[in-house]
């Protein structure tokens, strides 16, 4: 068996797998499935980083499967969420384009310096917490339809933009150093801003 094959990898695909279920079922309009199938998704992002941490299991498959099934997850869901008219495409511009602006980053590093390992920022992650809430919020607000449900998805559109932007600022920042240090300096855990 492949030494990447472990119990934490193994949540993180269920999720990649999950996806265009979350998805689908956004689409095809039934709010409740897509909410509990999501709920099923996130958690088992909370899961695969718990058992790397408890088993000692974290692999450098891990590292890449970890953050695409995420990217897979939010970004289909928000894309779904906005092809029905339930999230302003303009936040569906803010994720993808902080995304985009990540990748092109990385892409210029990998260009002009040997930096080949990008390790996740702490606003990265706080960014995917708020992004995760954000769609949970919406995604309960379609399936109760509640006052209290519509209010909380509203709010949370303008903490997911700023984390998104903010997250995607460090990124070049982070960046930014890797250049001016090297690649030695840019592997230390970055600084908090």
């Amino acid at each position: 068996m492949p030494s990447w094959i472990n119990l934490p990898n193994l949540f993180t695909l269920v999720r990649l797998a999950l996806a265009p279920f979350v998805m689908q079922a956004v689409m095809s309009g039934r709010p409740i499935l897509a909410f509990a199938l999501f709920a099923v998704a996130s958690f088992t992002d909370y899961l695969d980083g718990a058992a790397a941490r408890r088993l000692a299991t974290a692999t450098q498959a891990g590292a890449y499967l970890d953050p695409l099934a995420d990217k897979c997850l939010l970004s289909g869901v928000f894309l779904a969420l906005a092809a029905t008219h339930s999230v302003p495409w303009w936040l569906v511009a803010v994720v993808f384009g902080r995304d985009l602006f990540i990748l092109l980053g990385v892409a210029l590093l990998m260009l002009i310096t040997p930096i080949r390992k990008f390790p996740p920022s702490i606003w990265g992650k706080v960014s995917t917490c708020v992004q995760i809430g954000t769609v949970s919020a919406w995604l309960f607000r379609n399936a109760v339809g509640i006052t209290p449900g519509r209010m909380l998805s509203f709010v949370m559109l303008w903490p997911c933009a700023a984390f998104t932007i903010w997250s995607g600022l460090h990124y070049a920042w982070r960046g930014a150093q890797a250049v001016r240090l090297g690649p030695d300096g840019y592997t230390q855990p970055a600084r908090r801003l």
